[in-house]
C-alpha cells in the first residue's frame, strides 16, 4: 500500500459581534476561543518540516481580528495583529476560501452567493497578501451542484464536501470514492471534489488517541491500490477538545504533537500530512461524481436550517428582500443615478441582507431567527431611504 496522505482541515467562524458579546458576558469563553485560534500556528511551528493544516476563516472572524478597536481590547489576551501575520505562513497553513457571513450557500439566491464569495476574497486577499486561494470550504459544508459555476468564476480548484453526499458516476469502490479526489460538473463548469470522511472527522473532534487514529486510518485504506488522501474536517475553536488550555488535554498537545512525532520518527504507519493542492499536483483527481444537496450533519437536504415555520418564513423574507435590493441596484445603474447617498444606502441594504443570511441565525432552531429579522429590518430602512433618493 502507498503512503497515506492526511489532509487536516479546520473551520473557524464567529458571528458578527459574538466575541465582543462574550467578552462582556462570558469572558472566559471569549478567552478560550481566542487562545484556541492563537494556539494553531504556535502548535505547528515545531513541526514546520512536516505539519500541514488547511484553515477556513469566515469573513466575520477576519473582520473582527483585524478591527483596531477589538485588537486593542484583547491585546492582553491575544495579539491579533501578530496572529494574522502568523497565519500567512504558507509552509504550514493553506487558507481556504469561504463565504463572508458564513451562509448556507444553497439556501440563498445566486447573486448573494457571489457577493459572499467576492467579499471574502477581498478581505482575505488584503490580510493574507495574496490573490490565489486554491480550495473552498462551503460554510456548514452546505453544498449543492449548482454552486460549481460560482466557485469556478472565483477560480477555486477544489471544494470540500461531506462523504455522505457523494455519489459516483464513474464506477469505483468504496475506498476510491472516499479517499480520492474526483471531478464534478454543472452548467458547463467543473471543479475537483475532495471528500471529507465524516466518521473520522466526528471521532477526531471528540478527542482521539494518535495510535487509534493510525490504526483506524490504516484499516480504512488497506485495500487502496493508489495513494489515498484521507481528509478530516472539524471546527477548530469550538468544543472542549480544542478549547482546553491544560497541556496534554487538547487537540494540539494531546493528539497532534504526538502524531507529528510519530511521523518524524517513521512510526505513523505511512501516514503523512499533506496540502490538498500538493496532492492534486502529484496525483490529480480520479473519476466523476455528483454531490447530493446536504451539509456536515445531515442526510439529504438542509432541515437543520429549514425545519421550522419560523426558519422557513425568515428564509422567504431573506429571498424577497434580496431580490428587491438587487433590483434597486440594477435600476440605479441603468438610469445613471449619481447621488452617492443613494448608492451608500443600497450598499448598506445589501450588507444587512448578507448578514441576515448567516447560518447561525437558522442553525439554532428558532433561538436566533430574530437576529435575521433584525438585520432585514435595517436593510428595509436603507432600501426605503434609497427609494426616496430615486425621485
Amino acid at each position: 500500500m502507498a503512503d497515506i496522505e492526511f489532509a487536516l482541515v479546520l473551520n473557524l467562524h464567529q458571528p458578527v459581534g459574538n466575541l465582543e458579546h462574550l467578552l462582556d458576558a462570558h469572558d472566559w469563553q471569549a478567552r478560550e476561543i481566542l487562545w484556541a485560534i492563537d494556539r494553531i500556528p504556535r502548535s505547528l511551528w515545531p513541526y514546520e518540516d512536516i505539519a500541514r493544516v488547511h484553515l477556513s476563516l469566515s469573513g466575520t472572524l477576519l473582520e473582527t481580528l483585524a478591527d483596531p478597536d477589538f485588537q486593542h481590547r484583547v491585546y492582553g489576551i491575544v495579539d491579533c495583529g501578530s496572529l494574522l501575520w502568523y497565519l500567512q505562513n504558507t509552509r504550514i497553513i493553506e487558507v481556504l476560501g469561504t463565504g463572508y457571513y458564513h451562509p448556507v450557500l444553497p439556501l440563498i439566491r445566486p447573486g448573494d452567493r457571489d457577493e459572499h464569495l467576492h467579499r471574502w476574497r477581498t478581505i482575505a486577499g488584503y490580510l493574507f497578501a495574496r490573490e490565489h486561494f486554491p480550495g473552498f470550504w462551503p460554510p456548514e459544508l452546505g453544498f449543492s451542484m449548482d454552486l460549481v459555476p460560482a466557485l469556478s468564476r472565483h477560480h477555486y480548484r477544489y471544494v470540500i464536501v461531506d462523504s455522505e453526499h457523494v455519489d459516483p458516476l464513474t464506477p469505483m469502490r468504496w475506498e476510491e470514492l472516499r479517499y480520492r479526489p474526483h471531478l464534478a460538473q454543472f452548467g458547463g463548469e467543473q471543479i475537483v471534489v475532495v471528500v471529507r470522511d465524516r466518521d473520522l472527522s466526528n471521532a477526531l473532534e471528540s478527542g482521539m488517541d494518535p495510535d487509534w487514529f493510525i490504526s483506524e486510518v490504516r484499516a480504512r485504506t488497506q485495500y487502496c491500490d493508489f495513494p489515498p488522501l484521507v481528509t478530516t474536517a472539524t471546527d477548530g475553536e469550538n468544543g472542549g477538545w480544542f478549547r482546553n488550555t491544560t497541556p496534554g488535554s487538547n487537540f494540539w498537545s494531546g493528539f497532534h504533537a504526538e502524531l507529528m512525532e510519530k511521523v518524524r520518527a517513521g512510526r505513523s504507519g505511512g501516514i503523512r500530512p499533506t496540502f490538498i493542492s500538493d496532492y492534486l499536483e502529484r496525483h490529480g483527481p480520479h473519476g466523476w461524481v455528483t454531490v447530493e444537496p446536504g451539509a456536515w450533519n445531515t442526510g439529504s437536504g438542509f432541515v437543520q436550517w429549514t425545519g421550522s415555520p419560523a426558519q422557513q418564513q425568515a428564509l422567504t423574507r431573506v429571498g424577497e428582500l434580496s431580490e428587491a435590493v438587487h433590483a434597486a441596484r440594477r435600476n440605479a445603474i441603468a438610469i445613471g443615478a449619481g447621488n452617492p447617498d443613494l448608492y451608500r444606502h443600497l450598499e448598506d441594504a445589501l450588507t444587512m441582507v448578507l448578514r441576515a443570511e448567516a447560518s447561525c441565525n437558522f442553525f439554532w432552531g428558532e433561538a436566533w431567527v430574530q437576529r435575521c429579522h433584525d438585520d432585514l429590518d435595517h436593510a428595509t430602512r436603507h432600501l426605503e431611504q434609497a427609494e426616496r433618493l430615486f425621485h
